[in-house]
């Protein structure tokens, strides 16, 4: 079995990894903080989110975009101050959660549809945000959308839907809309399922990552707690386990061949977050 290398520990829930600028970004859920690692395990902390944040993603002047999940918020941290960047309250059902943003700016944001546990799904949407702030929303009836990535082209955008164990693509228009959606790989056939006694059975897509040949590696915290390397129509080309849940994975370093994978234990409180890593032969591709 292949084996990672722990990277940092002593994290509450490490979650929306991004590569930039020569180092890990992520969120924090339990201390609601932003921060940064490098390779040789420094951490840093950016800023504090009240509203408990999330996706994370930069607009071409590369200021940060970060999910604030709870208020239902797009921030924007400009001179070490967050700001509203767009409210949307009015368009998510509940609290929003991962987020990819393109070369342009456009950002595309998930949310949990109802709270976790929840005996009957409710389904959430999927909500744009342009750079000068608009919004509106671009896709529906997503069961938990999740983790999300575009292609190197910026032709198309595949999201985890949670509940469902399904990878679902779209096609992006020339205005940001979502077109033609799809299957790009299902795991099961139980379709839509939210008992939680159930879902630790199914391969859970949770944040996701793309690499270059095409391959998205998903983080699954089911049962089996592993990260796999899917192609599209589903076929599993690789499997890594970790000993806790790993809630999300990004590729990045130098040359874009580290995974870093992010878990924790949504049933143990305190401080049991850990990022760990592992070589991988195909680099980084796309968004994030």
């Amino acid at each position: 079995m292949k084996q990672t290398t722990l990277l940092a520990q002593g994290l509450g829930f490490p979650e929306g990894p991004r590569w930039h600028a020569g180092q890990l970004w992520f969120s924090d859920f339990r201390t609601r903080k932003i921060s940064t690692i490098d390779l040789h395990g420094t951490l840093r902390t950016i800023i504090e989110v009240p509203g408990t944040p999330s996706g994370l993603g930069w607009l071409p002047d590369n200021t940060l975009l970060v999910v604030s999940m709870t208020d239902r918020r797009l921030l924007k941290l400009k001179e070490e101050q967050l700001t509203v960047f767009a409210d949307l309250s009015q368009l998510a059902s509940y609290h929003c959660n991962d987020m990819v943003v393109d070369s342009k700016g456009n950002a595309y944001i998930g949310n949990f549809g109802a709270p976790i546990g929840t005996p009957t799904a409710k389904l959430a949407q999927i909500i744009l945000v342009k750079p000068n702030g608009e919004k509106r929303v671009v896709a529906e009836e997503m069961a938990f959308p999740n983790g999300c990535v575009i292609t190197p082209d910026e032709k198309t955008f595949i999201v985890g839907e949670t509940y469902a164990a399904r990878l679902t693509a779209f096609d992006i228009e020339a205005d940001g809309s979502l077109s033609n959606r799809r299957i790009w790989a299902v795991f099961d056939d139980l379709g839509i399922v939210t008992d939680r006694s159930k879902l630790v059975h199914r391969i859970l897509p949770d944040g996701i990552c793309l690499d270059a040949e095409g391959a998205i590696w998903v983080a699954s915290p089911g049962r089996s707690a592993e990260v796999l390397r899917v192609f599209e129509g589903g076929r599993i080309a690789d499997r890594i386990k970790v000993e806790t849940f790993p809630y999300a994975c990004m590729l990045g370093g130098p040359d874009g061949k580290t995974l870093f994978i992010l878990t924790s234990d949504l049933a143990r409180d305190g401080l049991v977050g850990r990022i760990e890593t592992i070589r991988v032969e195909a680099p980084r591709a796309g968004f994030p």
